[in-house]
């Protein structure tokens, strides 16, 4: 089978047209698209105690963990960082059963944003994701990227002496 190749061009979701409504209804319909496994939305814009709202609060019930997820558009900045720790924080200490991420989701994550949750991911489970819309042909698509994962700080050799 060949494939036939389309040139495509990157392009932000705003200038499609689209706004952080329309993509959290994406993510609603089909949370797999985040790359994170089959996860089931437990609640969206989760109002918070501290104030503010949870974009996604998504369940993974086959291993206990919950995705604390906030979403934008553009630019990943301090204020989304800063609100993705708080709300975690505030499900881990209210469901502390649970095993919890916090998620972020931008369309460009910046090396200097990049930097600074790679060493807050030592303490705190932090997973970027980069979300890139490509259009072609009077449509277009959403691709996302895991760029940081979870650190993992136990080696085989502690599994191994417990």
């Amino acid at each position: 089978m060949s494939h036939q190749f389309v040139k495509s061009e990157r392009s932000s979701l705003r200038s499609l047209g689209v706004d952080e409504r329309w993509l959290q209804d994406r993510i609603a319909e089909d949370p797999s698209i985040l790359g994170l496994g089959d996860l089931s939305v437990l609640r969206r814009e989760k109002k918070q105690i501290t104030g503010g709202r949870i974009d996604f609060l998504l369940s993974d019930p086959e291993e206990d963990t919950r995705y604390e997820v906030e979403v934008m558009l553009g630019k990943l900045d301090e204020s989304h960082i800063i609100r993705s720790i708080e709300y975690w924080d505030i499900e881990r200490t209210k469901s502390p059963e649970f095993e919890h991420r916090a998620v972020i989701v931008a369309e460009d994550i910046t090396n200097r944003f990049f930097n600074v949750i790679s060493l807050l991911n030592k303490a705190i489970p932090i997973i970027a994701i980069q979300m890139t819309a490509v259009k072609f042909e009077g449509r277009f698509a959403l691709t996302f990227t895991k760029v940081l994962d979870v650190v993992e700080l136990r080696t085989p050799e502690d599994e191994a002496q417990n």
